[in-house]
């Protein structure tokens, strides 16, 4: 193919030369040595979970996805509880009753801990986003201060709806 820059040399419609510094050797070309099965045995593999001990900055990512996903969840119970209310006085009790039972508690509970986790997680990102927390122990200070800010709060709001019940 005549025109075409080779793995080694110059690129003339950029101007530039030795771009290209993947020399494999020179009897090998470049469609047999994409096609050698022992370059793609040398390849490593990807690392996944087998690879990597979970740390906490990469348990606090894997919350803070959850919770956004759990928070949907939560939001359609928000939504009947408003459209019962709309509905009248009966409609409203029926929903009252299920999430005044011990199952809606729970549901509530972690409603409410996923909700403010996932504030906290947005706020350890907002304080990514000016550049600052990226140190390994300041990852770790943040990571840890999600986790237990959002369980603190969590009791804190539920001690404060029953106080105020």
């Amino acid at each position: 193919m005549q025109g075409t820059p080779s793995l080694v040399g110059d690129l003339p419609h950029c101007g530039i030369a030795q771009v290209w510094v993947v020399k494999l050797s020179p009897d090998i070309e470049l469609e047999e040595a994409m096609a050698d099965s022992k370059l793609e045995r040398a390849r490593p593999l990807s690392p996944h979970l087998q690879i990597y001990k979970p740390a906490m900055t990469m348990v606090m990512s894997v919350f803070h996805r959850l919770t956004g996903v759990a928070l949907y969840g939560g939001t359609l119970f928000l939504a009947a509880w408003l459209i019962a209310a709309a509905m009248g006085k009966g409609s409203f009790e029926a929903v009252q009753w299920v999430y005044g039972s011990l199952l809606g508690r729970l549901v509530l509970l972690g409603f409410s801990w996923a909700l403010l986790h996932h504030m906290l997680g947005g706020i350890r990102h907002l304080i990514w986003d000016t550049g600052r927390g990226y140190g390994v122990s300041e990852r770790a200070l943040l990571a840890r201060l999600t986790l237990i800010g959002s369980l603190v709060l969590t009791v804190l709001v539920w001690v404060a709806a029953y106080m105020v019940r």
